[in-house]
Parts: C-alpha cells; structure tokens; sequence
C-alpha cells in the first residue's frame, strides 16, 4: 500500500508533486510566494493582497453569500457564474418573458435591473487574533470555554473603529486552534447586467453537472452601484456605477498544458483533517443515505418539470440546488473509494502515531465515538434531508417555529415581517400537489430506512408510496399550510396578512392541520429518539478533532498545513492540466465550441443549442476568439484545489489576468472536500474567450467588452 501511494506522488511532476500531494486552500496573508513562483508565478504575494495600496483582492467579492464574483472593468462590471446569479434571473422571469430561456443583455446602464436584498462583501483585512480570542481559556471546558471565546470575541469587535458600512467577523480555523478577524465592506446596490439564456449558461444541465468534458457557458454579469461618493448605499436611482480600487484585466491569449494558475474565491467547506473512521462513516452510510433521498425527490420533480413548462420556470433554481449535491455526492463516494481514502488515513494515523505515542489514544478515543454516534447521524441524515426536500414538511416546519415563537412571547412585529416575507416569497415558487407527491415517496423512503426506533408510533403505514399517493394529497387538499384550505377568510398563499389577522385562531388551526401533526411527529420523535445522542457524541467528536488536529501540527513537521474552507477568502494554485481518471480513459485540458455542437440536440431540455450560436459556428465567425486550433475554447480543467464557494471565482494567470471563470469540478475528484488526489482533483473553468466571444457575437453587446482591458 506505502509503495502505491508514494509512486502516485512519484509520478507527478516534481514541482506539483510538493505542492499538491494535499492541495490547498490558503490564507491569502500567509501564502507560500517561493512554491506559488516555483510553479511559475510571475507576480508577488503583495500583488495578490495588500492593504496598503490597490491588490487582486480588492477586485474579488464574495456574492451574495455564497458565490464568488470579481471585477472586469473601472466602472464596477461583476462576473459570476449562471448558477451564481440564477435564483436572480429566475426572479426577473415570466412565463410572457422569460430570461432563463432567452437571456437577457441591458443595452446600456440604464436597462441593468436592480436586485433586492442582493450584496456583495469585500474583504478590506485579515489578522490573526489568536492570542485575543483564547485569552484566559486555558483549562476552561464546556461551557465556560465557549462563553468565554464568545465574551473575548465581542471585545475585540468592540475594540476596532470601523466605518458604518463595514463589520469584523473573527472566524475559527484548524478547529479552533488559530481564530482570524476579517474586515469586510458590504455593497447593497447590485443590478443585472447580463446572462446568456440557460443553452448556454446551462448546457449539458444535470447530465453534464460535475462532468467533464464540459461545455458550460456558465457565466452572468452585475454591476455594483454606490453612493456618489462610492461608498456603499441602499439601492436608489441616483446611485452611480461604483469605482473599483483594482479590477482584473480579462486575457484572451491561448492556454497551454502546466501553464500555472490561481482561483481566488470563498470555498465554502472542506474536512481535509478527519480520522479514517469519519471517512469510512461517510463512504458507507451518511452519504448513501443523503443521495437516495434526493433520488427520489429529483426524480418526481423532473417528470413535471418536463412536460410543464410553469413547473419548470418555478422549480428551476430549486432542483438545479438539490441536484448540486446530490450528484457530488456521487462522484464523492466513487472518489474516495478509487483514491483509497479511508487506507491511506489509516497509513498516515500510523506514521503519526509511530513519531507521537499518545496520538494513539485520542484515535482510539475518536474511533469509540464515531461507532458508538454512526445509528444516530445515519438517522439524522435521513430526517434532515427528508424534510430539506420535502417542501411541505419544510414549510410545516416554519409555521411549528412560529407557534413555538408567539408561545414564547418571542415574536415582535420585526420577525413576524421577516416570517411573512420568507412565507411569500417561498409560495411563489411552490406547486402544492406536486409536492404532495415528493413527500408520499420521501416517507416512504424515510419508514423503509430508518430502524424502527427512531420512527414515530405507527409509521409503518407510510412504507408503500404508491399507497401513500392519495393519502398525502388528502392531507394536503385539507391543509392551510399548503395553501389549500383557507384560515381568516384566506390562503396562505394568496392573501398572507389576512391569513394572520387572527394568530390565535391560526395557531388553533395548525395544531389541528394533518402536515402540521405529521411534522410534528417526526420532529418530536427525532427530538427524542436520535438528535440528542447524536449531539452530545457530536460536541465531544468535535472537542477531540481540535486536539487530533494540533497533534498533526505538531507531530508532522515535514507537512504544510491550511485550514479547512469556512467561507473566507482563500488561494489555491496549481496547473492546466488534463487526466486520467480510469484506466484507458484520458481527458484533454480544454473543449471547444465543436463539443457543444457534437452534444447538440433539438429542442432537447439539456443540450438544445440557439440558432444564433449554430449561425455563428457554421459560418466560423469567431472573431478574435478563436484559438491555435481555429476554434473558440470554452472550458479548461487544472488542479487548482476548489469546493463549493468558488463558484464564480476568478481563474488568473501567472500575471494576475482573468483566463477563466471557475464554476466546477471533476466529477472523479468531488471527493476533494475530504481528500484531495492530485491524480484525479481537477477544478473546471469557463473560458474567457468563450465569455467574450458570447458577449460579443452572440449578444451583441460590445458596449461591455469595450469597458474591460483585454489582453491578446
């Protein structure tokens, strides 16, 4: 087993092999400039983030929470990927006028379309302030220890000036042995600019979704707005296009095979450090149980959606989300599985262990813990991804924390705005009877996998989901949460506020709601039977994690380690590259407009292609777009170490130029989250020629190329 891993290393590359045995996500204040310019950097770390004059980082966003977007031009033009900015182009979209099918490109500033409630977040610093945040904890535990991080955090918040529209989040990172404070500047002013229609943004859609070859047209442009001073405002029509303190210039030269590169973005979550025992928990239970959930739900959600085309507008965003992970996690279980994950942590406990005797003891330690916890997260993986996916069991769950709020004297006019608002906007894009089917089969599912003593008393009834069908319905057609039946002389649905003149009378009237007693039974009984236990054996998983984790520091200093992804700023680096995933099977670095051809099918849901774009390709007029080989590139693969998070973000060059948009992985590398292979983990990238050459020959709008600096 030694002698197979080390030749996996062996066989790379010499520089990549040091560099990308474990990948990397860093910090960008503690990057390794000497590796990063050994790989072929030109530019220095300062160039990548600086607080003292203009740096990359002042063109990188975090979007909307959870995307990444940059900057690509001096009057605040934005890039994201489609998917990034989907749930947008959803909203500006009608039956009459839908954008998701036939895009939409503003012709000028005054046609941008303005987003509430849309921000992005601009990281101004970063320090460590480990030594503030754990000071006085030592040999304080649980709860005293958390209380009193809590009380020092606040105190350094307090601590720093700041401007209104600026805040300090401190953040965790190697589970709590390190803490970091971030500056961030929030911008409320976001308007679309452009988006291709979904044969573009989303071609190839689910069949292709963590796949490569790829020929994903993945991209959508905003714009911020701001105040005429530039600093950051609440949407108005009097707001101007915000000036950047740097944006990225936008390259369309051609790319080669071990070219360097790096994504700078906002991964979302990894667990790089975990014991082989939680790896093994994953491959075999929590992650069968999550993907078989929405097996089902994406299954019944896709036969409406196909042959209804209000259906489909509706539930676009919603099921391309559900089926984000559902795929991953696919691709995830196969990955560990192929790259031997669970063999090799055991290997390298070993090692650890053979420098560190008393390592031994908090394995054994984690080993008991995530045996004796694996009955109780299996049902928690089950019961939260039930409810996640059944809608009606998700909004029954809303209304059951209302009543438990209005009971509790908790809800005040503020939240019980927030609630009516969340409630709205969520019913806009509900189908009731729909979901009545995706729950019949979800409790199915839920009764058939779940060991009975988790289940509430007579669940046995809900095992067949064909008996279950009309069953559900029933209770549906019967309940005011649906919308279905009227509470206060109105649905909930239609007429919010009238629905809630009287909460007494609405709160009698959900106890007494057939999906409201079904949740009830469910979360009641999980309360009980399984999320406690799972709890407590969680915190104190989670307490031996932070100690395994700063054994590893300590023990394996030939090791450079990086934190695990918790939504901040990070880079990752590495090279175009192609693969070789299975044996015989050999991928290219790039795909060409030629591909989305060759993939093209008539009026089909996932690889219909425009008539223009066919135009365009027959006649080969691709301007300045086209590469060494004739053709317009369109994606790029590379081992840049990405997840979730760095969807949207910038894919740079050796100079610090924009070369790709990242929206992607490899489906044979999804395991990366958790173990990093350098023979398999490749991020895939819109190409910038591709975006370009959309937004200039398929849109027609130059107007926006004009404002960016192309380098070619």
């Amino acid at each position: 087993m030694t002698k197979k891993i080390l030749l996996s290393v062996f066989l790379l590359p010499a520089a990549m092999a040091f560099a990308q045995q474990y990948g990397g996500m860093w910090i960008p204040t503690e990057l390794n400039e000497k590796e990063m310019k050994d790989l072929g950097m030109k530019i220095s770390a300062k160039d990548i983030f600086n607080t003292q004059k203009p740096s990359i980082k002042d063109a990188v966003v975090q979007f909307n929470g959870g995307c990444t977007a940059e900057i690509i031009s001096p009057k605040g033009l934005l890039l994201t990927n489609h998917h990034c900015g989907f749930g947008q182009i959803q909203a500006h979209s009608t039956v009459q006028n839908d954008l998701l099918s036939n895009g939409f490109w503003a012709k000028n500033t005054d046609g941008e379309l303005p987003n509430p409630g849309v921000k992005v977040d601009f990281i101004v610093d970063i320090k460590e302030v480990t030594n503030q945040v754990l000071e006085g904890t030592d040999n304080l535990t649980e709860p005293e220890l958390t209380k009193k991080i809590n009380k020092n955090i606040e105190v350094y918040k307090n601590s720093q000036k700041i401007e209104s529209y600026q805040s300090i989040m401190i953040k965790p990172m190697y589970y709590g042995n390190k803490y970091y404070a971030y500056t961030i500047e929030t911008y409320k002013d976001i308007r679309l600019v452009g988006a291709p229609p979904q044969s573009i943004g989303k071609f190839g859609s689910d069949s292709d979704n963590w796949v490569w070859p790829r020929h994903t047209g993945d991209f959508s442009m905003f714009r911020i707005y701001a105040g005429k001073d530039n600093k950051p405002a609440e949407y108005s029509k009097d707001n101007v296009p915000y000036v950047p303190k740097h944006y990225l210039p936008v390259s369309i030269k051609d790319k080669n095979e071990n070219d360097f590169t790096f994504v700078f973005g906002f991964p979302g979550k990894t667990t790089e450090y975990l014991p082989a025992v939680a790896v093994e928990k994953i491959v075999k239970d929590i992650d069968p149980a999550r993907i078989a959930v929405r097996d089902v739900a994406l299954k019944t959600l896709d036969e409406k959606m196909r042959v209804d085309n209000e259906t489909r507008i509706k539930y676009a965003s919603k099921y391309a989300s559900v089926a984000n992970y559902w795929k991953k996690w696919i691709g995830e279980v196969e990955g560990l599985k192929k790259s031997n994950a669970v063999e090799k942590k055991v290997m390298y406990e070993g090692s650890l262990v053979a420098k560190n005797p008393e390592i031994k003891t908090t394995l054994d330690q984690l080993n008991k813990l995530y045996n004796d916890q694996a009955p109780y997260a299996l049902n928690n993986a089950y019961y939260t991804e039930v409810v996640k996916n059944a809608e009606t069991l998700k909004l029954a769950g809303d209304y059951y924390d209302f009543v438990a709020a209005v009971e509790a004297g908790r809800m005040d006019e503020k939240e019980l705005s927030k609630l009516k608002t969340k409630l709205t906007s969520f019913y806009k894009d509900y189908s009731a009877e729909l979901d009545a089917k995706v729950t019949a089969k979800l409790l199915a599912l839920y009764t058939n996998k779940t060991a009975p003593q988790f289940l509430p008393a007579g669940f046995s009834k809900y095992k067949d989901e064909n008996a279950n069908i009309p069953v559900v319905e029933d209770m549906s057609k019967n309940s005011i949460i649906t919308g279905r039946t009227a509470v206060n002389g109105a649905a909930l649905t239609t007429d919010i506020d009238k629905a809630f003149s009287n909460q007494d009378k609405l709160i009698k009237t959900l106890k007494k709601d057939p999906i409201y007693q079904l949740y009830v039974s469910m979360k009641e009984t999980y309360g009980k039977t399984a999320d406690p236990q799972y709890t407590s054996l969680q915190a104190k998983i989670d307490a031996l994690q932070k100690k395994f984790m700063a054994q590893q520091m300590a023990t394996d200093k030939d090791r450079k380690f990086f934190p695990d992804a918790n939504s901040t700023l990070r880079v990752t680096y590495g090279k175009v590259k192609g693969s070789t995933p299975r044996d015989a099977v050999s991928y290219g670095y790039q795909t060409h407009l030629a591909g989305v051809m060759e993939k093209y099918i008539p009026g089909d849901y996932e690889f219909d292609v425009p008539k223009k774009l066919i135009e365009l390709y027959n006649k080969k007029d691709f301007g300045i777009y086209k590469d060494k080989t004739g053709d317009v590139p369109v994606g790029f693969t590379a081992t840049n170490h990405t997840t979730g998070g760095n969807s949207g973000s910038p894919a740079l060059d050796a100079n610090g130029n924009l070369v790709g948009l990242n929206f992607d992985r490899q489906w044979e590398g999804t395991m990366s989250d958790i173990n990093y292979d350098p023979r398999f983990s490749r991020n895939i990238m819109v190409d910038t020629k591709y975006i370009l050459f959309i937004i200039e020959k398929f849109a027609d709008s130059k107007w926006l190329v004009d404002e960016m600096k192309v380098i070619k």
